[in-house]
């Protein structure tokens, strides 16, 4: 009986049908192709991974960005979600105690409370960190209280002690409270000064202030972010510069908008002290207000100036009535941030790895306030001084070098950003879905001045600016790419160009009908772009935007959740040549699910899922190779992983395998008859042991659409010389795959004895 070769082809193909994919793959899960001189690519396991951080993050994790220090200092932030806080309910009447298990470490935040236990025996209401990878057990004596909680987990000790627990864990960040605040302003004429008093909240060490509707006292209209600059004239009293001097003294003063309606017509009259409006100015209503049957809410035309306090503005629709009403009631709408405050020792940013007690350390007790729930984040650095945004919010910075625990607002910047990125060489941060007003323009790209991210007012003499990209409607993702910046929107992809003053930089749509699908989904690697589009995969290099030809497009497309396509993520992987894109299924919660791999040197693909045996395999963050070493993804149980550093998942044998398309003798015409087998594998590394377990399994069916006869799983080792499975079938389809501990596999040459066996 002669003798033959398994010789497959390389990638995976699931466009075709097993039959039609004859001597090349139809499915796969964690392995990869190398290039080959003759055969032009070989199978094999995939490269592990092992946890770059020991601890939880305590959240999802949904940015990651690596950078080094002038002092040659390694970081990785880390951006997560935030998630809802913790109660605790403890039983009726003062005096009740509950004892609560803290699994740490984490952070731990109370508000009106009294804590008598093992941290504090004294009593605390605030604030504290267990530091402790172990149980710690404290006592409540309140009757309602709420936590904030990052890292660890919190459980009751049972109803009998009437206690309930809900919730998830809490990530505190920067921005520390959006509230209404009745407040009091000051102004002294001639000076920028501004004194605010505030009585409702404690606004002691606050860093900037962002007033969300146009206050004018003294000739001064506040709008906008200020930094605060003596947060401590008293517990609720702090001082603003604004950008003009006030024409008056005013001691506690201020005013908000107020507006008049006529009934059947839909312009609309608005008081509002000293404004200095002209006709044809913007009016920009931060705050929803319904007057008269119309809805005040965005931006506005100045129609008519009436007098020094009134203007005209034209609503959307005719009122129903003659009415008035204030803008909020006659509040202020305020966002307080804070900036370095004192923090308990080991707290803060980069103790245990950025990001595990959240995105800039703990909150101080003295600040008030709830926390960011930022769905996404951009992240880069200037240099040594890491750039963060949370999606649909402002700009902070943190230099590591300073040693200050938090990261502060850049209170220049724009108030609402759907993202950022420091673009090269001249360094200037661009914000892309930004803003003037206070309201997010989704297609409105804006850029600080060079070497400067103070400043961001376009003049004659410095390099701020902004550009409105006229299609499409809305940008998904900006990257700095090679030589240029890149803007992706729903429809297309444009070109961001450094030119210099005046224009500073020229925009060209480099593609039409190529939009972005998620805003994560695109990335460059070695001079090239890749991104994933809403129905085909595309690169762009030399010859301008190109379309990926994909045979597993059925396994991405298909089963895509397209309600979570924010979700998807890019993975470059340098080391290997292969970018992946991680998707969400459906059925799966909206977290990514599956992945689908394309190697840039073979042009060929490969794919593969979550699974039982690796639950954790797809990624929810990722960096490729940086300061840090090999790619780090973030996995779905909030775990750092450092690829490429193991054989296994992280400890856990990885279940790798792929099945072939079914073979044929003479177009199937006969059957086949397989008596012997020889394997041919690399068992291990080069020069390392050769102990791997490889198990060989057929599928054999004479029909297409019939259920195949599986014969083994073989077992299969350098130990084996042959097998002896003895079946018969018009088709055949092989399974390789391993599922033992530390092991590494490679395809080789394996042969196998047939001949056909009648045709019946």
């Amino acid at each position: 009986m002669p003798h033959s070769a398994l010789k497959l082809m390389p990638g995976v193909d699931v466009n075709k049908t097993p039959a039609l994919n004859e001597a090349a793959i139809s499915q796969s899960q964690l392995i990869r192709f190398i290039p080959d001189r003759t055969l032009g690519g070989l199978v094999q396991k995939l490269g592990g991974w092992t946890k770059f951080y020991a601890g939880q993050i305590g959240s999802t994790v949904r940015c990651l960005w690596a950078w080094e220090d002038t002092n040659a200092n390694s970081y990785l932030a880390v951006g997560a979600d935030g998630l809802a806080p913790i109660v605790v309910t403890g039983a009726s009447g003062n005096g009740t105690t509950a004892t609560l298990t803290f699994t740490g470490p984490f952070v731990f935040t109370v508000n009106s409370a009294i804590l008598v236990g093992s941290i504090n025996p004294n009593g605390y209401n605030g604030t504290y960190v267990v530091t402790a990878a172990t149980s710690t057990s404290v006592s409540y004596a309140n009757a309602t209280t709420t936590a904030y909680v990052s890292g660890g987990t919190i459980t009751g000790a049972g109803n009998s002690l009437g206690v309930i627990v809900s919730g998830g864990s809490q990530d505190i960040t920067p921005e520390q409270i959006t509230a209404n605040e009745a407040v009091n302003f000051s102004t002294t004429s001639g000076s920028t000064a501004v004194v605010i008093v505030d009585t409702a909240s404690n606004t002691n060490d606050y860093y900037a202030v962002d007033i969300q509707t146009q206050v004018s006292v003294g000739g001064i209209v506040l709008f906008g972010q200020y930094q605060v600059s003596n947060p401590t004239l008293n517990a609720n009293q702090y001082t603003i510069y604004a950008a003009t001097a006030a024409t008056s003294t005013v001691a506690n003063g201020g005013a908000v908008p107020s507006f008049t309606t006529a009934n059947g017509v839909n312009s609309v009259s608005v008081t509002l002290n000293n404004h200095g409006y002209l006709a044809g100015d913007t009016f920009t209503a931060l705050v929803a207000t319904t007057v008269g049957g119309v809805t005040i809410y965005g931006n506005y035309a100045v129609i008519s100036v009436t007098s020094g306090n009134v203007f005209v503005i034209a609503a959307s629709n005719s009122a129903t009535s003659s009415t008035s009403g204030s803008m909020n009631g006659g509040q202020v709408h305020f966002v307080y941030r804070n900036g370095v405050g004192t923090y308990p020792p080991g707290a803060g940013y980069g103790e245990a790895g950025y990001g595990f007690y959240g995105y800039g350390g703990i909150v101080p007790t003295s600040y008030r306030g709830v926390p960011i729930n930022a769905t996404d984040w951009t992240l880069d650095n200037w240099g040594q001084i890491l750039i963060a945004n949370p999606l649909g919010g402002p700009i902070y910075s943190w230099d590591p070098t300073t040693g200050t625990a938090v990261a502060n607002v850049i209170v220049a910047a724009p108030t609402v950003n759907q993202g950022m990125f420091v673009a090269m060489p001249q360094r200037q941060i661009i914000a892309w879905g930004s803003t003037f007003t206070g309201i997010s323009d989704p297609l409105l790209v804006r850029w600080c001045d060079v070497n400067n991210y103070d400043d961001w007012t376009a003049s004659l003499t410095n390099q701020a600016g902004s550009y409105r990209i006229p299609k499409g409607s809305r940008l998904v993702q900006c990257i700095q790419g090679p030589q240029q910046g890149l803007l992706w929107t729903d429809l297309g992809i444009w070109a961001m160009q450094y030119v210099g003053p005046p224009y500073v930089y020229q925009f060209n749509e480099l593609g039409t009908g190529c939009g972005l699908i998620g805003r994560k989904a695109a990335g460059s690697m070695n001079g090239v772009v890749y991104w994933m589009g809403q129905s085909q995969f595309y690169r762009l290099a030399g010859n301008g935007v190109e379309p990926i030809r994909c045979p597993i497009w059925d396994v991405v497309f298909q089963d895509l959740d397209t309600t979570n396509l924010d979700r998807i993520r890019i993975a470059p992987n340098s080391r290997f040549g292969e970018i992946t894109w991680y998707f969400p299924t459906y059925g799966n919660g909206g977290e990514n699910e599956g992945y689908v791999k394309y190697n840039i040197n073979l042009d060929q693909w490969d794919y593969g899922s979550n699974s039982a045996a690796n639950p954790y395999v797809s990624r929810s963050a990722w960096i490729n190779e940086s300061v840090l070493g090999p790619p780090i993804g973030a996995g779905l149980n909030q775990y750092l992983y450092q690829h490429e550093t193991s054989k296994d998942a992280d400890g856990v044998a990885m279940n790798s395998y792929f099945q072939t398309g079914y073979f044929a003798l003479t177009e199937a015409d006969v059957k086949s008859f397989i008596d012997q087998v020889w394997p041919d594998m690399k068992w291990g590394y080069f020069d390392g042991t050769q102990g791997a377990n490889v198990l060989l399994t057929f599928y054999i069916t004479d029909y297409p659409g019939t259920a195949p006869v599986a014969y083994g799983p073989y077992t299969l080792t350098q130990a084996t010389t042959f097998i002896t499975p003895r079946f018969r079938g018009r088709l055949v389809a092989i399974r390789i795959e391993s599922n033992d501990i530390g092991s590494f596999w490679r395809l080789g040459n394996i042969r196998y004895r047939i001949q056909q066996d009648g045709k019946f």
